[in-house]
């Protein structure tokens, strides 16, 4: 997926108008606009700032990745990082159980 289809689809989810990301981010809806339709790209330091407007990683952004890593995602990743390693080992038992149900969900 190209970036500019990226951002409008973000957007139209997010249900922000181009004014409003354009100026979240230091520019105009207008611009916003010539990005959606590829007809200019964005500079890293923007992509960024529209990727954290959006709610979304960089590289999920820019296609690098399908996996959307959002701001709450990333939340959590940090706290579990700073967690000790026992109470690290009983949140990876906790998801561990999840993705086990949800998978026998799968198989029903």
């Amino acid at each position: 997926m190209n970036i500019g289809k990226q951002i409008a689809d973000l957007r139209k989810q997010k249900g922000v108008s181009r004014d409003e990301l354009g100026k979240e981010v230091g520019t105009s809806g207008a611009v916003i606009g010539r990005y959606e339709r590829e007809e200019i790209t964005p500079s890293v330091e923007i992509a960024n700032k529209i990727a954290k407007a959006l709610g979304v990683s960089l590289d999920y952004l820019v296609g690098n990745t399908d996996l959307e890593l959002t701001d709450k995602l990333m939340n959590r990743i940090k706290e579990v990082a700073r967690m000790t390693e026992k109470d690290k080992d009983y949140v990876y038992t906790l998801i561990d159980a999840f993705i086990a149900k949800n998978k026998l969900k799968g198989l029903v």
